[in-house]
């Protein structure tokens, strides 16, 4: 499928989450309280139906199709993924604000969670780099016999779809793997975690309508700051990370490492979670998410220069490690206390919880559409071919601009925002008093 197709569709299926997020966020704080509770069902009854939208995403039906036909195939595909994996993801999140406890109870919650999707993406990637590693042992093969027949050592020709048929197997097997631990993760949550009412839950039958809610929240200016410091930092990340692995092949010429420098990139992470934990209950979280970001800015720059020396390139991939580990602990943890400036600032406004975590997750959601979309018309802009076995300079050139210049500018506005983020330890302690 050529790249704007597959920009398309990543812009057109973000578009729509931008209007199932808060959507669904809005319909789960309406759902009434069942004897499971009132956010649980939600995400056990959407899972095995996001399953199987799952394994369309990486299933063609037999036969050829036309482009249209696979474009409108796999934008469907997409869009309800979306739709249902928002419906598994709003809830869970919001389940932090409903386990009890006061805030440094949720703030460690969050830690745990977090440290256990490290975890948890550290093993995907080690199953999904075996995927890789096939697409790149058949690629590679089927260059080289391009390189016989042709005798061009610098061939940019594309090798035979017929040897690569192992790839789109190899694929869907680990989707089939994916939909499998994540439908008994969802069997883990309904058994094991017993949701509770909140002292700010209501009964009341009068609520605010959609679009009153969300301009609650737009209007609140804590959360406007912290959604677009985190907005801009995402987008920074996915934009820098989500071209690593063609950055890899293409530009630093380590292709064949990348998964090992991706496993050192998430171990790391992993690892960091718990230590920005302990650094936060010291500093505050404002002063650690900015430790933390500032650490990815000279990583990448140095990687961008000294790209082709592995070890170099290993150290700085421990370094950006520890910054990913802040962009997924620090935001998150940061946001109940927003929801509690919230509530003590309106405390007519009840059960909006989940419209608060719907629109954020949608951030992050929007901030890898907007770097997977833009990062891919930009290289298809510059001769791009993921077929193609070596490609030109100025693909290079793009690679190293997507990767470090525009990272690190993205990452500067939204530590702009999070330096005008207003709430601090003390008033966190007096919201807690006034609770």
């Amino acid at each position: 499928m050529e790249a704007f197709h597959v920009s398309l569709i990543l812009f057109v299926s973000r578009g729509w989450d931008a209007v199932t997020d808060p959507l669904v966020g809005y319909l789960v704080s309406r759902s009434n309280w069942t004897p499971i509770g009132k956010l649980t069902p939600w995400p056990v009854l959407s899972m095995p139906f996001a399953v199987l939208s799952y394994l369309l995403l990486w299933f063609m039906p037999q036969g050829s199709m036309s482009q249209a036909a696979s474009v409108a195939w796999f934008l469907t595909a997409a869009c309800l993924f979306e739709t249902l994996m928002t419906c598994y993801h709003v809830p869970y999140l919001s389940l932090n604000m409903f386990l009890g406890g006061d805030h440094r109870d949720r703030d460690s919650a969050t830690a745990y969670r977090m440290s256990v999707e490290m975890v948890a993406l550290l093993l995907a990637s080690v199953s999904q780099g075996q995927v890789v590693a096939v697409y790149n042992t058949e690629k590679q093969d089927a260059c080289q016999q391009l390189e016989q027949v042709n005798g061009i050592s610098q061939s940019t020709s594309s090798p035979h779809t017929a040897l690569l048929q192992g790839t789109q197997k190899s694929f869907l097997i680990s989707a089939l793997v994916m939909g499998a631990l994540s439908f008994i993760c969802s069997l883990v949550l309904f058994f094991g975690v017993e949701e509770q009412r909140a002292p700010i839950c209501s009964n009341e039958k009068v609520r605010p309508s959609y679009l009153s809610s969300l301009k609650l929240l737009m209007c609140h200016v804590p959360y406007q700051r912290l959604v677009l410091g985190f907005l801009f930092s995402a987008l920074a990340f996915q934009m820098s990370l989500g071209n690593f692995a063609i950055f890899c092949s293409h530009a630093a010429g380590l292709g064949p490492q990348f998964q090992y420098l991706l496993l050192v990139l998430l171990v790391s992470a992993a690892v960091a979670v718990p230590l920005w934990q302990a650094v936060l209950l010291r500093i505050g979280k404002k002063a650690t998410v900015f430790i933390g970001l500032s650490l990815f800015i000279p990583a990448v720059i140095i990687v961008a220069c000294w790209s082709s020396n592995l070890p170099v390139f290993m150290i700085m991939c421990v370094v950006m490690g520890f910054s990913v580990a802040t962009l997924f602990l620090l935001p998150w943890s940061m946001l109940p206390d927003v929801v509690d400036d919230f509530a003590m600032k309106n405390p007519s406004c009840k059960d909006l919880e989940p419209l608060f975590y719907s629109c954020y997750a949608f951030c992050l959601k929007l901030a890898g559409g907007l770097a997977v979309g833009v990062s891919t018309m930009i290289l298809h802009f510059v001769g791009y071919n993921a077929n193609a076995c070596n490609h030109g300079d100025g693909v290079a050139t793009a690679l190293i601009v997507l990767f470090s210049p525009v990272p690190i500018t993205l990452l500067l506005i939204g530590m702009a925002f999070f330096h005008c983020y207003p709430i601090n330890e003390r008033q966190q302690g007096q919201m807690t008093t006034a609770k």
